[in-house]
């Protein structure tokens, strides 16, 4: 797939607005109509697409602030994404999910349903993250597979308190409707005015640790965590299944690929879930790019 060319026929994008404008029964009916699958595979493995960055007002991807702002290209890179072997399945936000499911694409994948955050980048309000998309009762109803959180912990701001409960109600409602959730910790201070998450070993130890413990059971709990030094270390701090985030694009994927290969190899990693560095690879060659990444989750 090269910049600017389309894998669905625009008749597909025509049909979607016109259900769309057509009432919210479509939607119900496209998710009631899906196929669904077991949550891992025979490798007992995942690979995961996220898409839930627009919601969050984060559009830009390397050197282009607006790389995700054309809705049709995101979801055309996304069609083309899912159609590869050994994707797993997606991650979105309510407008991404229904958007894919009119389209047909979610059969037999596993689907994740962002709870988001509200505290959009930059904002004076930035670490009050409550939740703004999907709540757990959303997820069931839409029969999705997986709930996905992400938990920012600044020991300086006190909306870090609200942030950190209402997590933890996410995981006591989620193990009540027998969901997995994943959640996305990080230690997080801000600099020059700028939220920015501490990557270092013993700032992701410390917050598997604080996220471990949140919610009335920890029987639905998975670990979305980012690839820092040492992630042994990382590993052993925690007996719960983990996914690996991809992070920011890079100009070298080699060294992000080598640095997923490493971690991949690791007791208690799961797989990965990487959304802009695939859809938005530099050279714009979107199924090379998700072959490779598929590659390694299943060792193939």
């Amino acid at each position: 797939m090269s910049h600017g060319d389309r894998y669905l026929e625009e008749a597909r994008f025509d049909r979607l607005r016109e259900l769309r404008a057509a009432g919210p029964g479509a939607i119900a009916d496209a998710h009631a109509g899906r196929t669904r699958r077991p949550l891992l595979g025979e490798d007992g493995r995942l690979f995961i697409l996220a898409a839930d960055h627009p919601a969050r007002g984060a559009l830009g991807v390397g050197d282009e602030p607006m790389a995700m702002a054309d809705r049709y290209e995101l979801l055309d890179r996304l069609a083309l994404a899912l159609s590869r072997p050994g994707v797993d399945g997606v991650l979105g936000t309510p407008d991404i999910v229904d958007d894919l499911a009119l389209l047909g694409l979610l059969d037999d994948k596993v689907v994740v349903g962002s709870m988001n955050r509200g505290g959009l980048r930059g904002a004076s309000f930035e670490l009050d993250d409550r939740f703004t998309a999907y709540d757990i009762d959303g997820i069931v109803r839409d029969r999705l597979d997986f709930a996905k959180t992400l938990l920012r912990i600044d020991l300086d701001d006190p909306a870090t308190a609200v942030t950190i409960e209402a997590t933890a109600r996410a995981v006591t409602d989620a193990s009540a409707a027998s969901l997995p959730i994943m959640l996305e910790p990080f230690m997080s201070t801000r600099r020059d005015g700028r939220v920015v998450n501490e990557l270092s070993t013993e700032a992701v130890i410390t917050s598997v640790a604080i996220a471990a413990g949140l919610g009335s059971s920890s029987a639905c709990t998975w670990m979305k965590l980012p690839v820092v030094d040492d992630m042994a270390r990382v590993m052993a701090a925690t007996t719960m299944p983990t996914l690996l985030l991809g992070g920011e694009r890079t100009a070298d994927p080699d060294a992000a690929y080598a640095n997923w290969r490493d971690a991949l190899a690791l007791p208690g990693v799961r797989g990965l879930v990487v959304g802009r560095t695939l859809l938005y690879p530099p050279d714009h060659d979107v199924q090379h790019a998700v072959d490779t990444a598929a590659a390694l989750v299943h060792d193939a």
